[in-house]
């Protein structure tokens, strides 16, 4: 684990390279408190640094930036390799291959490149990882990401030079760094509560998407991008082949790939534990991890002691059932409502999901005693956990019933600014509803009902369903660019609406919200964490279960579920799902009032020319009001004032 960082042309070219990128480096020094290393090569036009946190191989053997035994391939490495050992016994028998340096993985990478290429090497490799790799021969740069995009990776042109960084924050140190903020992947963060790959805030900065690698051979050319492993062709291979046996037959083989996949990510030579809420997906992951150990597994919780967002009791039920060495802390709102300010340096660019609050706290909580935690991430993306995949479905199928014209009418009607002409139209928009929305408070998911009504497709609806603000009527001067979810590649071919659902999640929100919110928050303070229920062979098994065994009995999850059973009791974890969050609608009304006013103030809006205020400040005025709970909307305004405001302060200083 660590963080990377390089550049070719520009400084490297021009005897400055190795300052340059150690400043870089140093950027993101929290990412890899352990070491560093520099290598550069002037008359190539190429520096690579990087900041390491040893977690395989402590040794020097382990340090980067690191040469293949051959001298071709220079490289530097953030992430891990599961099945390294496999992977180096294949080398030893077929290539005779021998006086290893040490036992990394990276060593193991670099020499199955050497010896296989490039895509054969990835395409074996089991694992989670970023890398940036130097071909002294062909002078090539070429950059890698994991196949579900654990790791981040962010690359561009600065001037003459092309860089590339684990975090967006290396890329100040370069000569030349004028950064303009992107308008139109603002609208995005303003629609997702967060900026999807490719994009980033700044203009001209790309992230590379998953299952991805980069080849460059001139910094002042377009580099070119290719895939060596495709989600659409699994998902489809799932659907032409799909998985025959029984149901019970299918918990077995999840154990078995989950067991395969933990055996790997369970190896390290540093302390490891696990996060633990109490949930299915989690505590899935801890109890065939502690059937494996031979040792009671680490876990960690964290409480509050708000109702509605505290967990902590259950994971303690669940720990004490499996017999874990469990740690658990409550927090204060004070300790929350502390981590605030830090959330731009956290994740360096603008993000808005607010559960970045308890996941830094997890996280922090297990550095204290171990340097590696696994979580349950994925389990909902992969085995049809999330309600809103039924919920939407349901409703599509409703409303599809109803001519376009009727319903472009009543759309209108919803958008007047009349409370009781809302409430008339939000009571006719009832019984369209599935029964278990009808159920829920109306509030703010009657009115998201009743946007959607003009919309054509099953994918309009998904896509509305999931936004935040309508970015036109707040962002100036911008136009969306394209995802996943408007055509940014085709998708696959899938039997039915909720498997469609499913992997569009799996391809946007998983790699783009869940899993940077996990890695920037862990990596803030020196945490590797590991995912198992992405290890891809463990991806492909689920993508091939037919829906009718993801969703039995009227349960969400079933395969996962029935794993979890045969460990824990049903009666211990079988409750409502609960989010990972915090009372944010509440802390804005309280402690956070005037900070949040002092970002929303209606003349600094105005004057920094963003946002239209007025939509904005009403927002605000509903919430104050306890009119709407707005909170999601206003965090989205507020993260993004908060990191630009950071920003500022920052280019301030490098200017001064």
């Amino acid at each position: 684990m660590c963080g990377i960082v390089g550049i070719v042309g520009g400084a490297a070219a021009t005897g400055s390279g190795a300052s340059t990128v150690r400043r870089m480096a140093d950027m993101i020094r929290h990412r890899g408190p352990d070491g560093d290393g520099v290598w550069t090569d002037a008359e190539a036009g190429v520096a690579l640094s990087q900041r390491r946190l040893a977690i395989i191989d402590l040794s020097s053997a382990g340090a980067q930036p690191m040469t293949s035994h051959g001298g071709r391939y220079v490289i530097v490495f953030n992430g891990e390799i599961y099945n390294h050992a496999e992977m180096r016994t294949l080398l030893d028998r077929k290539h005779g291959l021998h006086a290893w340096r040490g036992h990394s993985d990276t060593e193991v990478l670099l020499a199955a490149i050497e010896e296989l290429g490039l895509k054969k090497a990835l395409e074996l490799a089991v694992g989670m990882f970023a890398f940036g790799l130097w071909d002294r021969l062909e002078r090539t740069l070429v950059l890698g990401r994991d196949r579900l995009g654990e790791k981040p990776l962010y690359y561009g042109r600065v001037g003459k030079a092309f860089a590339f960084a684990s975090e967006i924050k290396a890329f100040s140190p370069l000569p030349n760094w004028r950064p303009e903020i992107d308008r139109n992947a603002l609208a995005l963060l303003m629609r997702h509560n967060y900026i999807p790959a490719p994009y980033s805030i700044y203009q001209g900065i790309r992230k590379l998407r998953p299952g991805e690698f980069l080849v460059l051979s001139d910094p002042m050319r377009e580099p070119r991008v290719e895939s060596y492993w495709s989600a659409r062709e699994v998902a489809e291979r799932g659907r032409r082949d799909p998985f025959q046996g029984s149901p019970e037959e299918a918990v077995d083989s999840l154990e078995r790939h989950l067991r395969q996949a933990l055996e790997g990510q369970m190896i390290a030579d540093v302390p490891l534990g696990a996060f633990l809420s109490g949930g299915i997906d989690s505590s899935a992951i801890v109890a065939v991890m502690q059937s494996i150990s031979s040792r009671p597994v680490r876990t960690f919780t964290i409480g509050f002691n708000e109702a509605g967002y505290n967990e902590a009791h259950h994971a303690q039920q669940v720990a004490r059932r499996l017999g874990t060495d469990h740690t658990e802390l409550y927090l204060s709102e004070r300790d929350a409502l502390d981590v605030v300010p830090q959330l731009p340096g956290i994740y360096c660019e603008p993000f808005s999901d607010s559960s970045q609050i308890p996941t830094f706290l997890v996280s922090k909580l297990a550095r204290g005693s171990v340097k590696v935690a696994l979580s349950g991430d994925g389990g909902d993306e992969l085995f049809s956990g999330y309600t809103r995949y039924a919920l939407a479905d349901a409703f599509w199928n409703r409303l599809s019933r109803i001519p376009i014209g009727l319903r472009l009418v009543s759309a209108s009607l919803a958008k007047l600014p009349s409370a009781g002409l809302y409430d008339n139209v939000a009571g006719g928009i009832m019984p369209l509803l599935p029964r278990r929305m009808r159920r829920q408070r109306v509030g703010d998911k009657i009115h998201k009902a009743a946007s959607v009504l003009s919309l054509r497709s099953l994918d309009d609806v998904y896509r509305r369903l999931c936004s935040h603000w309508e970015p036109a009527d707040i962002v100036l001067g911008a136009a969306e660019p394209p995802t996943m979810l408007t055509g940014l590649e085709p998708l696959p071919d899938l039997p039915g609406n909720v498997e469609r659902m499913m992997y569009l999640d799996t391809m946007s929100y998983l790699p783009d919200d869940i899993l940077v919110k996990v890695d920037r928050a862990a990596m803030a303070i020196g945490l590797e964490t590991r995912v198992p229920l992405l290890d891809h062979r463990l991806v492909s098994f689920a993508l091939s279960l037919p829906l009718s065994v993801l969703r039995t009995g009227g349960q969400t999850k079933w395969p996962l579920r029935q794993l979890l059973y045969r460990h824990v009791p049903q009666a211990l974890v079988e409750r409502p799902k609960m989010g990972f969050g915090v009372p944010i609608d509440a802390w804005l009304r309280g402690a956070l009032r005037d900070w949040a006013e002092a970002l929303l103030d209606e003349r600094r809006l105005q004057e920094d020319g963003f946002f239209r205020s007025k939509p904005i400040r009403r927002a605000w005025s509903e919430h104050l009001s306890g009119h709407r709970n707005n909170q999601y909307l206003l965090w989205d305004v507020l993260m993004f004032q908060s990191w630009r405001e950071a920003y500022q302060g920052a280019s301030a200083a490098a200017a001064a």
